[in-house]
């Protein structure tokens, strides 16, 4: 007779969590982007790339170049993403608050994650969470943080218990540089 037994997560219904990774290719000339989608349990559901080039010219101010490849980078993964996620979540070091205060606007809660010793800033329009455990990290919610109680917060919640909030940024990385490494490898030489 087969043992009775229940998933202690019903991870269909806490949906997806999508994490941004934004970062300049080596040489400076294009930026690197990824959205990596994962369940509760921190299994892939789906992984989007693209790169930019930036514009080589004087016209530019070095920080409207990184803005625009966030910006240009940010709406081509959105709009390939074959599932909604719950939240968005991004590293404030790489993506600026204006990116999702001002330029994209998202129908679903966006976090920016800070670590407490890097000075990051943040906009007014965002929501401003300090998380102590598993790690003390700063989190800037636009255009606020999931409610109490939602299923986007119980996902949050789970990804923050088990470690799941700067990880998956790793593994995006990595996931860019396998791609973009073979990619040059594969490239015909001069």
């Amino acid at each position: 007779m087969p043992i009775a037994l229940h998933d202690a997560v019903d991870v269909e219904e806490l949906g997806a969590a999508a994490f941004l990774k934004i970062e300049p290719a080596t040489g400076g000339s294009e930026y690197l982007g990824a959205l990596f989608l994962i369940n509760a349990r921190g299994e892939p559901l789906e992984f989007a790339y693209n790169r930019v080039e930036l514009p080589d010219t004087f016209l530019w101010r070095r920080t409207d170049l990184r803005r625009h490849a966030e910006r240009k980078l940010a709406a081509s993964l959105l709009t390939v993403c074959a599932r909604e996620p719950r939240l968005l979540l991004c590293l404030a070091d790489e993506v600026g608050s204006e990116l999702f205060c001002q330029d994209l606007q998202l129908a679903i809660p966006v976090g920016r994650i800070g670590e407490p010793l890097r000075a990051t800033a943040y906009a007014g329009q965002e929501t401003q969470e300090v998380l102590e455990e598993p790690q003390p990290l700063h989190l800037f919610w636009f255009p606020g943080p999931p409610a109490e109680g939602s299923v986007g917060r119980r996902l949050f919640d789970q990804l923050s218990t088990h470690g799941l909030l700067l990880e998956p940024f790793e593994r995006a990385a990595s996931g860019l540089m396998e791609v973009y490494s073979a990619e040059a490898a594969d490239a015909p030489k001069r």
